[in-house]
């Protein structure tokens, strides 16, 4: 991933760790109040007739608030994503052992709300050229990602990443390190209950999300 590694202090924590040297983790999932903070939607369900997509951003807190407020999307939760350790922990997921990113979970309806419009959301709320960070966050689990859940979902995501590098060129940054994998998305691994909806229950708490000032042509015609 081009532009991914800083060095420095910590520096071994901006190299994602192959399978083998993973932390185990565990087979029980983290308790989890079933409940959204904010509007009482459940975090985990079948979601029947909905449709889901995961984003990493940098912090997962000002991810997921930037999406709870979006109309048309129906809950969000946090969690970890695209590494190897099964129901980790905040603390190994820093750690940088697992090969996770810290991702929100977007169920959203698609009649209501178009994929499209998730997207921009996603590209102007962040900047995806940093590699292995966001802003003063550095290590694996900040990295910027697209997990789609089919082919169609996955398409519209690789074009707009290439409608969003032109603009992004035109205004002096570098290349798109966001990590965009073939369908289907990787497990989605609920975060511990005091991360769900962590800026709702704490208005004053940390929010590092930053984006370029660039729009996101997606769906612009």
């Amino acid at each position: 991933m081009a532009g991914s590694f800083i060095p420095g202090i910590g520096a071994f924590k901006q190299r994602l760790p192959q399978r083998e040297d993973a932390l185990p983790g565990r087979a029980q999932e983290l308790p989890l109040h079933n409940r959204h903070f904010v509007n009482g939607q459940p975090l985990r369900d079948a979601f029947v007739g909905l449709a889901r997509v995961q984003f990493g951003m940098g912090c997962f807190w000002g991810a997921e608030r930037k999406f709870w407020t979006v109309p048309g999307v129906v809950t969000t939760a946090v969690g970890y994503s695209g590494g190897y350790t099964p129901n980790a922990t905040y603390r190994e997921v820093c750690s940088g052992q697992t090969g996770h990113t810290e991702a929100v979970l977007v169920v959203y309806d698609p009649k209501q709300v178009a994929f499209e419009d998730l997207l921009k959301v996603f590209w102007e709320s962040h900047d995806p050229t940093q590699g292995m960070r966001q802003g003063n966050d550095a290590g694996t689990q900040y990295r910027s990602a697209i997990y789609c859940e089919d082919e169609s979902q996955y398409q519209t995501a690789l074009a707009s990443r290439d409608a969003f590098q032109v603009k992004l060129r035109e205004a002096g940054f570098g290349d798109i390190t966001t990590e965009i994998p073939e369908p289907p998305a990787p497990v989605f691994y609920y975060a511990e209950d005091e991360h769900q909806q962590y800026l709702a229950k704490n208005p004053m708490g940390y929010c590092g999300l930053g984006g370029t000032g660039v729009s996101c042509p997606i769906g612009v015609v």
